[in-house]
């Protein structure tokens, strides 16, 4: 018999899900990294699954769900829409009616187009004084020329490289998230010309809408300490945890999601999706947890608000066995779990802005989101840092540190 894998078995099969969803448009290698896992053992898990579905179907190589195939038209045909939206007839002409001169550079640049256009025929003397523009000015305009065309083209490559960045996080990324992904590539560009370009080209990042309360407290068991005390900062990886469950529509039904997350350094250690909410979902995510750390974790402190799912005896065992010091805000105060409100905040304003059709499409959906948030999505509190690269680098400072 091998070695059993230290991944859950719901971790797996959602990682398979996701290099299918590719539809053979990523490598093994593309999507284990996003995942923190290394492409052989991605490669070794999609070959399983496989040959468990051709037991199951009596064949003998993959098939493709048709939950996964409808996820990919669908992706598919956003990208079309959005594409076609760009070329549509009139898009980006100016507003009917408008003056052709307008106060302004607009309008001067105009009125210096015309003089060149109309210099040899009429003079340059003679057309500034019927427009009442001065003849050094439309100089010190030619003579800008250049410098002019040049600013023109490093600002639409600018552009170009601003609208790659917006798109590969999935429009998600605003002004200040965008300057620091082009800081990590070395540009050294000023953040308020990315923003004026933004604005001009009509890109900005998703904004937040509103959620309501689902925590359901259950009055009669006793409550652990607040351990935490709204001091959301942590010195060290595994010194203060912090979790919270969120719900997801899906067609006329709910999708519960229960996550751990490192006060530390914000990385989503564990977490679990079902249709239901009982106690085994948020000991899922604490267990998941555990063996993303290695099962070392005696001694932190895990925070939670005061949800029946937390202070059922069950989690309260699971927690004492792992060694884990259980912590919980009060009733009713999303500010004593506020790290974990802002987290399904992120979550839900950049991959929930439609209402899914099957549970399978969202776990597909919401599990790409939290891979790419490890390892890829930049923190404004990690100094703009992905979880994964904030924890690296914590932990060679550590290192170094010891050395000296």
């Amino acid at each position: 018999m091998g070695r059993r894998s230290p991944y859950p078995e719901e971790f797996r099969n959602d990682a398979v899900a996701l290099y299918r969803a590719a539809a053979g448009r990523r490598t093994y290698a593309a999507v284990a990294a996003d995942v923190g896992v290394t492409g052989e053992t991605l490669r070794s898990w999609v070959r399983q699954a496989d040959e468990q579905a051709g037991r199951a179907r009596g064949t003998d190589g993959p098939v493709e769900g048709r939950d996964e195939e409808l996820t990919r038209l669908r992706a598919e045909l956003g990208r079309l829409r959005k594409a076609e939206a760009g070329v549509a007839v009139g898009a980006g002409d100016p507003a009917a009616g408008g003056p052709v001169f307008r106060p302004g550079d607009e309008g001067m640049t105009g009125r210096w187009d015309f003089i060149s256009l109309h210099r040899a025929d009429f003079g340059v003397q003679r057309i500034c004084r019927v427009l009442g523009v001065s003849r050094s000015g439309y100089y010190r305009w030619t003579a800008g020329a250049v410098a002019r065309a040049e600013r023109r083209a490093a600002d639409d490559a600018l552009v170009a490289e601003i609208r790659q960045i917006h798109d590969d996080h999935r429009g998600t990324y605003g002004v200040r998230r965008v300057h620091a992904e082009l800081r990590g590539f070395g540009h050294t560009v000023n953040r308020k010309r990315i923003e004026r370009l933004m604005r001009r080209e009509g890109i900005e990042g998703r904004h937040l809408r509103r959620r309501k309360r689902t925590t359901i407290p259950d009055r009669l068991a006793p409550p652990a300490p607040d351990l935490v005390r709204r001091d959301f900062a942590a010195d060290r990886l595994d010194e203060k945890w912090c979790g919270d469950i969120t719900y997801v529509q899906v067609g006329g039904t709910w999708l519960y999601l229960a996550c751990v997350l490192d006060i530390c350094s914000r990385r989503v250690l564990g977490w679990s999706m079902a249709t239901h909410m009982r106690t085994e979902l948020v000991v899922d995510a604490l267990t998941m947890a555990v063996a993303t750390r290695g099962g070392h974790v005696d001694g932190v402190i895990f925070h939670a608000d005061r949800g029946s799912q937390y202070t059922s005896a069950a989690f309260a065992q699971v927690s004492a066995h792992f060694g884990i010091r259980r912590s919980m805000g009060r009733v009713g105060s999303s500010y004593d779990n506020a790290l974990a409100e802002s987290f399904w905040q992120g979550l839900k304003r950049e991959a929930m802005q439609t209402v899914f059709t099957t549970v399978r499409q969202a776990r597909l959906e919401i599990f790409q989101w939290l891979t790419y948030y490890n390892a890829r999505r930049r923190h404004s509190s990690l100094g703009y840092l992905s979880p994964v690269e904030f924890e690296q680098q914590h932990r060679a400072e550590h290192r170094l540190t010891l050395a000296a």
